[in-house]
């Protein structure tokens, strides 16, 4: 059992929103349907459909396709066949991680609720507000966190907690690397507070309690303009790529644009990714000489592949555009170098945007190692071509599978194990500093970098903790990215259908 994948399974269909109908009520959140109620038979029957959908998107479009032997389209001679092999699953669950899913994939993931699912992707959530991150104690099951920021808007904004602030309870129970998931999963969180000395954490007795709230976050966390000897340079802290903000995007590049800003310091450090499309935008903000050249090239399954090949080969590219998907004109800054600020938190879309502009411009990285993700998934329904539209009432399940990797126009795809920054500093959970501002650390060693002062920055690994986890996890959308839908293929995105 690969049970790193079903712990990633429990923490997305844990955390996912609900609701109770079908329609948008203008807020961006997608509530979901009522379906009827299931059992006995009719539940052994329902639950042989889902396994039958699962497997059949897979067959139809995992970019591991060929590396599955039992997703061979000739593997089974007659649809009984297929049915007795899913039958040996215990769920849908089981079939797609220990049966569909090769060991290497770390990303693809299938949910029970796709409105939930939806929502995640709009950026919509359930939170308290706090961002963080969890350490563990060395030699020790125990853990700590350390709040990141808060989120505006949020219930957290109007409570005694702030960056840097240190918790090492929730809801009255010390944390520990197998209780967290579920205090997570509570709608209340009592944060217990500690203080920090040299290499011991010591808790205060103080307590804040802060609800959940169903949140839609700003990717665009901080935006500011610096002087660096005469020199503007603009900073932007995004957080996440969510196309509903690419608007947001815009207009912040509009304000450096009129600022005058002639270098870039985009801070990636806690951006796990997001649309493909969004991080095309983004990189074209950054550039806008290179507009209709290759930013990324996709690569596919074989039968996808070849069809493209054949058919529409431009489909294989993301290229640098001038407008935004309403036909917004994009402002662009046509920057010959960006400094992007990166961590351990970095991943997919974020790692696309550094690894597609490193053949055309200068990109500089400042951080700690980033995750290593270059493949795209997209969102697969109970339909007959895997559409939204017309997707099976009596269940919300939903699969989420890699269907191509990425490659710059170079075709040098991102490093498995993640990209080396050029200047390597580690966010000191001492030290954090403001965001945004000079005090920051890592910000501090961007500007250094800028101003050749390279000498200056110093970063020393504590060894009495280690990386846990962190706030973002339980999210669907953690460390993935994804095209914003199935492409449509002739003869493609179809359920296979048996001869015998």
């Amino acid at each position: 059992m690969k049970i790193s994948k079903y712990l990633m399974l429990f923490a997305v269909a844990g955390s996912l929103l609900t609701g109770c109908s079908s329609d948008d009520d203008g807020s961006g959140v997608t509530e979901k349907p009522v379906t009827p109620p299931v059992t006995g038979e009719t539940e052994d029957n329902l639950e042989l459909e889902i396994k039958d959908f699962v497997w059949k998107g897979m067959n139809d479009i995992y970019v591991y396709k060929s590396q599955v032997p039992e997703l061979g389209d000739d593997f089974f001679d007659t649809q009984d066949d297929l049915n007795d092999y899913l039958m040996t699953f215990d769920s849908p669950e089981n079939l797609f991680y220990d049966g569909l899913v090769i060991e290497q994939d770390r990303f693809s993931f299938i949910v029970d609720d796709y409105i939930a699912l939806e929502n995640s992707f709009a950026g919509v959530s359930e939170t308290t507000g706090v961002d963080f991150r969890l350490y563990r104690f060395s030699g020790s099951d125990d853990l700590f966190g350390v709040v990141r920021y808060i989120i505006p808007g949020s219930n957290a904004e109007n409570a005694d907690i702030k960056r840097g602030d240190i918790f090492t309870s929730l809801n009255g129970q010390t944390l520990t690397i197998t209780n967290y998931r579920d205090l997570l999963e509570e709608t209340t969180l009592t944060f217990g507070l500690a203080t920090m000395e040299d290499d011991t954490v010591t808790t205060t007795g103080e307590e804040v309690t802060i609800d959940t709230q169903v949140l839609t976050e700003n990717p665009i966390l901080v935006t500011n303009v610096l002087d660096v000897d005469g020199t503007k340079v603009g900073y932007m802290l995004y957080n996440s790529f969510v196309a509903d903000f690419d608007d947001e995007m815009n207009a912040a590049f509009a304000d450096f644009k009129a600022e005058g800003i002639t270098e870039l310091i985009l801070d990636l450090r806690y951006n796990g990714g997001g649309r493909v499309s969004s991080a095309t935008r983004l990189a074209s903000m950054i550039t806008g000489q290179f507009t209709g050249e290759i930013f990324a090239k996709q690569q596919w399954n074989a039968e996808y592949q070849n069809y493209f090949l054949n058919q529409d080969p431009d489909r294989l590219f993301n290229r640098f555009t001038t407008t935004l998907e309403g036909g917004e004109a994009i402002n662009s800054l046509n920057l010959t170098r960006l400094y992007t600020i990166v961590s351990s938190s970095t991943a997919s879309a974020s790692e696309l945007v550094v690894n597609g502009l490193a053949p055309y411009i200068d990109v500089v990285t400042v951080g700690d190692q980033t995750v290593g993700k270059s493949q795209a998934s997209v969102t697969l329904y109970d339909s007959s071509n895997f559409g939204r539209t017309g997707a099976n009432p009596d269940h919300t399940y939903a699969i989420q599978p890699l269907v191509y990797e990425s490659v710059n126009s170079n075709d040098v795809g991102v490093p498995f194990n993640g990209i080396t920054p050029d200047t390597e500093i580690v966010e000191s959970i001492s030290n954090l500093g403001v965001l945004g501002e000079a005090s920051d650390p890592l910000l501090n060693a961007a500007l250094n970098v800028i101003s050749g002062n390279r000498s200056m920055i110093s970063s020393q690994k504590e060894y009495w903790y280690n990386e846990f986890s962190e706030s973002g996890v339980q999210k669907a959308t953690y460390q993935k990215m994804y095209i914003d839908e199935l492409p449509e293929i002739p003869g493609q995105n179809k359920r296979l259908e048996f001869s015998k």
